[in-house]
């Protein structure tokens, strides 16, 4: 062989040795059983010890019939997972050899080849354990014993000297949901749900990459700040893109700031704003010419604020993005499925774009659930969502002894860390409810608390939310990320601050049972949660049953499928106010799924009109997570539900809304985009059903507000003048908004009654197939919440469709037959 190519070859072998490596272990051949068992099953990882169990036809399917009864005996048993994967010998020719757990649920030994590495106590931690003297060239069996987070949840509940609410759960770290909530089943995991890697390393390697950025006297500057582990003291080369850096490293961890020129990129912004621009950046370390380590991130280039200043009603509450005040439109979030490893790339990616078409920009992560997958943040990033990320603590009082407040600070090391580069993140809050709980949900009370204790409760709440978290913020984020918020809400519903300060949890609708209409008194500075009952869709409802799906009401497998103990009897309750009450599962069905819509489109509505009072929206909840009937607007099928068609008209950046208030009309035009409203006018037509127009008025703008992006008030109009009382059941006004050359901007209908007192005529629908994907629909007379039915999804769907007019719908997959539904055909059960 030629010496030059000898050499080249062995300086090839060389950088190969010296890059640090990942090898995944979940392609290995992994095994489980009960710790009371002796055979070994098959596993996947990663995955749960429930997935495995189905699997292996070991238990039913939970989602399935009533079966979530007969797998609550998992919950208490220990169980077992081993693998034996091959270690080369040039592998262990490696400096530096380690484990790499990204998620273990929950409570865990590791054992390498007989040796006890690590126990484990909390499902949201990353471990990181050395093994290269452990390891052995060839076979090496690595073993995980979980053991029962409920039972040890139970020991550690016993450490406390008085009763907690919700014990066994709020001692162990693991998502709370699995306990059961009034939305989801009850089941608690164990197993392996993140990846397993084995990390070969030479020399240094990258830890973590982290980026500053700040807006000064309008000039971004931006700089990395890299931590990086050498074992080896000296000179190494830092490559950034195109920028070439020499270091100077000591042993250990060291800490590099590198300032990076980005003048010229383009802003990431929010939806509805523009483009969400992000920008690849590769980080590669090396030594004499030999590559060590590299990191490839994407980078967001913005500013976000949250502000908070008092004014004469009490204290603001909103968020600047890029110097600009954003209002906040959106949904909660909770994990997409009670098994979250089965939660994949695509789902997380329909989901985020769902939100996306219904022009959402702000989804905030329930603390009851947990730090969602990458994937979901990537979406999020891409789709200009911003994140609004609760720790998972959630309804519950938190002990607060050294090793619980210690594993928190690790945990929140490590989450922070993992997430803090995406754009999307706007506030990092402590916990979901549990200020509330502690002061207005009677707990102590229950368990009959001395003074003592409720005073031990309430400082172990402080120490908790107020000392260890947002002093671990403060210790892993870089500056201006630092936005933390202890508790959402920050005062109960019950309380008057609660709508004149901080963010708000509005209940009094569902739990309180108060009319929709009620929301338009009970408008906040941001109200972050809100929301009401509806069924899934009909493939939903179908996909309950592991047999021939029986549609009724009575059914055991249906009402199993609503866990809210009174949520059939609030439904019907509310439905009768505002609907008829259908005897048919399937007109059922759909009336409840109006009853959901039309009581968000209330509450969003009278947010929006109270803007820049109010400066956010986010309605509980997107998604589900199993089939079940809930608050979302999207079922755990997919399909949107009759709320998320209506956020999707609801939240649009300009709408022209109507409020009826002490005899007056009063029309608001909101423009949520960049560009102002100036030069608009505004038609109102009041029709009757059958389209014909009785009066028509021009709206006449007051004064414009611009404190907070723009609302146009209009002159108000006395009801009086519109309509006689007897002529409430078969008017409605039509109102068109359009700019200075004619153009609409915004449409939108008000109706003076309920839907059910509204004098319907039978509409004569036609559907006309335009093309294998879409279809012309139209009607004679007034088609009120017109439901096109089939496994396909629609680009509206339960909408309006005026007299005389047609509207043309998209059809994700095309459809030979499709059956349509409006409110008038339930009206005829009656």
């Amino acid at each position: 062989m030629n010496k030059s190519i000898l050499l080249a070859f062995l300086l090839i072998q060389t950088m190969i040795t010296a890059q640090m490596t990942e090898r995944s272990l979940s392609s290995e051949k992994w095994q489980f059983k009960n710790t009371k068992e002796q055979k070994w099953l098959p596993a996947k990882i990663p995955g749960t010890v429930h997935l495995d169990l189905m699997d292996n036809k070991i238990i039913p399917d939970p989602f399935k019939d009533e079966n979530e009864k007969k797998v609550q005996w998992i919950e208490n048993e220990d169980w077992e997972y081993q693998t034996t994967f091959k270690v080369s010998a040039n592998e262990l020719k490696n400096d530096h050899i380690d484990l790499i757990f990204n998620g273990l649920d929950t409570f865990s030994e590791i054992y390498l080849n007989g040796k006890l590495l690590k126990k484990t106590d909390n499902m949201f931690r990353k471990w990181n354990v050395p093994v290269k003297e452990f390891l052995k060239q060839g076979d090496n069996d690595l073993q995980i014993k979980f053991k029962s987070a409920v039972k040890q949840g139970k020991e550690l509940a016993k450490k406390v000297p008085f009763a907690m609410p919700e014990s066994p759960r709020s001692f162990v770290r693991k998502a709370q949901y699995q306990f059961g909530w009034d939305w989801g089943p009850r089941l608690v995991t164990a197993g392996i749900w993140k990846e397993i890697q084995l990390e070969l390393w030479n020399f240094a390697k990258i830890e973590n990459v982290k980026y500053h950025q700040n807006f000064s006297n309008e000039v971004l500057d931006f700089n990395f700040e890299i931590e990086i582990n050498a074992q080896e003291a000296g000179d190494y080369r830092l490559n950034i893109n195109q920028l070439n850096k020499t270091i100077a490293l000591k042993k250990g961890i060291n800490t590099i700031r590198v300032p990076y020129d980005v003048s010229g990129f383009k802003l990431w912004q929010p939806n509805g704003w523009g483009e969400a621009n992000l920008h690849d950046f590769k980080i590669e370390l090396s030594k004499n010419s030999k590559a060590l380590d590299q990191k490839n991130i994407k980078v967001g280039l913005r500013t976000v604020e949250l502000v908070q200043e008092k004014d004469a009603a009490g204290k603001s509450f909103y968020f600047k993005v890029n110097g600009q005040p954003l209002y906040a439109k959106g949904t909660n979030w909770i994990p997409a499925d009670s098994f979250s490893p089965r939660i994949t790339k695509e789902k997380y990616r329909k989901l985020i774009k769902d939100a996306k078409d219904a022009h959402m920009n702000m989804i905030r992560i329930w603390g009851g659930g947990i730090y969602e997958d990458d994937e979901f943040y990537k979406a999020c990033d891409e789709n200009g969502i911003l994140v609004w990320q609760d720790f998972m603590f959630a309804g519950s009082f938190y002990p607060a002894d050294e090793a619980f407040l210690n594993n928190v600070k690790e945990e929140v090391k490590d989450q922070v860390n993992r997430l803090q580069n995406h754009p999307s993140i706007a506030l990092w809050c402590g916990n979901n409810e549990i200020d509330e709980a502690i002061v207005n949900w009677g707990y102590q009370k229950q368990f009959k608390y001395s003074k003592d204790d409720s005073l031990q409760v309430w400082k172990d709440y402080k120490k908790l939310f107020h000392e260890v978290i947002p002093n671990a913020l403060k210790e892993n984020l870089t500056p201006n990320k630092n936005r933390y918020w202890p508790s959402s809400p920050s005062i109960g519903w019950g309380h008057k601050k609660s709508l004149t300060e901080g963010d708000s949890h509005y209940w009094g609708v569902w739990w309180g049972e108060q009319p929709f209409e009620i929301y338009n008194e009970k408008v906040g500075r941001f109200m972050s949660e809100y929301g009401f009952q509806g069924m899934p869709g009909l493939e939903a409802v179908k996909s309950m049953f592991s047999g021939t799906p029986d549609l009724n009401l009575q059914n055991p497998t249906i009402k199993a499928h609503e866990k809210h103990s009174r949520g059939w009897e609030i439904i019907n309750e509310y439905i009768k106010r505002d609907y008829p009450l259908p005897v048919d599962f399937v007109k059922y069905n759909y009336i409840s799924q109006l009853l959901q819509a039309r009581g968000m489109r209330i509450a969003v509505e009278a947010h929006r009109r109270a803007k820049p009072y109010n400066m956010g929206t986010l309605y509980w909840q997107l998604n589900d997570c199993w089939p079940v009937v809930s608050w979302s607007s999207i079922d755990y099928s997919g399909n949107w539900k009759a709320l998320q068609y209506q956020m999707k008209r609801s939240f649009e950046q300009q709408v022209i809304l109507t409020e009826e208030k002490e005899g007056m009309l009063n029309f608001y035009a909101v423009n949520d985009g960049l560009n102002d409203l100036s030069g608009v006018s505004l038609e109102i037509k009041v029709l009757n059903f059958e389209g014909k127009v009785l009066k028509e008025i021009r709206g006449v703008s007051k004064e414009q507000t611009q404190t907070l992006g723009s609302i146009l008030k209009f002159d108000p109009v006395e009801i009086k003048n519109v309509l006689n009382e007897s002529d409430r059941n078969t008017i409605f006004l039509q109102l068109t908004l359009k700019d200075n050359g004619g153009k609409v901007i915004a449409a939108n209908q008000h109706f003076f009654a309920r839907p059910k007192d509204l004098q319907l005529s039978k509409p004569a629908i036609k559907m006309k197939r335009v093309a294998a994907d879409e279809i012309e629909i139209s009607t004679d007379v007034l088609a009120k919440e017109v439901y096109l039915m089939g496994d396909t999804h629609y680009s509206d769907n339960f909408f309006d469709l005026l007299p005389n007019t047609s509207k043309k719908i998209k059809l994700s997959k095309p459809l030979q037959n499709i059956e349509v539904m409006s409110l008038w055909d339930t009206m005829q059960d009656q």
